[in-house]
């Protein structure tokens, strides 16, 4: 048994002992990868960087990427003191600049004004804008290295991932029986993938026959299927963007090393006709819409959403599209 004497205690750190400025010390650390993934898992967005220190019209924002499940823009803002009005009105320009984005607000304090117009701003603009304010911590365990830690103190009123019942009804209206049938299988598989804590990030359910989730990287994304007229559930790698068909030969060419760390045979679907490509794997003979059997079919989803972003998500993070 532990002795408890032998017990850390946590302490808190002031943020400017580990980084003296905002340009040359917070912003470089916060934009590696494995830091940026921390601001991810908190705010529940892959991101992908694009730019540090980038000009939005007159400002320039600390740190500039993509939310690779929509390809829109998520700007971060950083501050290690209290809120300002100075970096609100750039957020505020931010925002007027661009038709779709995120806005990422990090400061050490929020005062109360400040985190009360982030909630305004949510409840007065459209799903196109969504504001986040964020705290950053630093806490040690006695001689430890320091660890950060994100707090959200301010968010979009609709960021819960769990649809309550109440909503449910209200969205269903007017839905056909297939479409409530399938709302009912995301709101339950969305559920499922919170509770399990998986590295699937939950989304909103939606009444429709697929559910899509970032990968890490625009243009690429994994899917779950609900396949009614043909009697199958399948999860797909789905190729979208300009340059669906180069990166598809590309992993295509390494068909064999994906496969066997699959564990599995796919349909390698290039779509020659349409813009985007798909690589799939299916269960055939099912009834995607069978009550009795859903927490079979979303066993067996969330099993190889997991493995096919296991498997795909370092191949695709550096991936060149090549000709035919």
């Amino acid at each position: 048994m532990t002795n408890q004497s032998q017990l850390g205690r946590f302490q808190r750190v002031d943020l400017r002992d580990i980084w003296k400025t905002e340009a040359q010390d917070f912003t470089p650390w916060l934009a590696r990868e494995e830091n940026l993934s921390e601001l991810a898992s908190a705010l529940n967005i892959d991101l992908e960087l694009e730019a540090q220190e980038k000009f939005v019209g007159p400002f320039r924002a600390d740190i500039l990427c993509k939310d690779t499940d929509d390809g829109s823009w998520v700007l971060v803002e950083n501050q290690l003191e209290r809120t300002d009005h100075i970096h609100l009105g750039q957020l505020l320009t931010y925002a007027a600049g661009l038709q779709a984005v995120t806005i990422v607000w990090i400061a050490s304090i929020f005062t109360a004004e400040h985190r009360a117009t982030l909630d305004w701003l949510n409840e007065i603009t459209d799903e196109k804008f969504r504001f986040f304010g964020l705290e950053v911590e630093l806490w040690r365990i006695s001689d430890s290295p320091a660890a950060p830690k994100f707090n959200i103190v301010s968010k979009p009123n609709d960021w819960s991932r769990s649809v309550s019942a109440a909503a449910r009804r209200i969205e269903s209206e007017a839905l056909s029986e297939t479409n409530l049938a399938q709302l009912d299988f995301w709101a339950a598989f969305n559920d499922q993938l919170e509770t399990s804590q998986s590295i699937i990030r939950s989304k909103k359910p939606q009444p429709q026959h697929w559910m899509s989730f970032s990968i890490g990287r625009t243009g690429f994304l994994i899917e779950g299927l609900l396949d009614s007229r043909s009697r199958r559930i399948g999860v797909q790698l789905n190729l979208n963007d300009e340059n669906a068909k180069g990166y598809f030969h590309a992993l295509r060419a390494e068909k064999a090393e994906i496969e066997q760390g699959l564990g599995v045979s796919l349909e390698w679907m290039e779509l020659p006709e349409r813009k985007a490509s798909r690589i799939v794997l299916y269960r055939q003979d099912v009834d995607p819409l069978d009550a009795s059997r859903r927490e079979d079919y979303m066993n067996w989803m969330q099993e190889k959403l997991e493995l096919f972003s296991r498997v795909f998500r370092p191949r695709i993070r550096d991936l060149e599209p090549v000709a035919d």
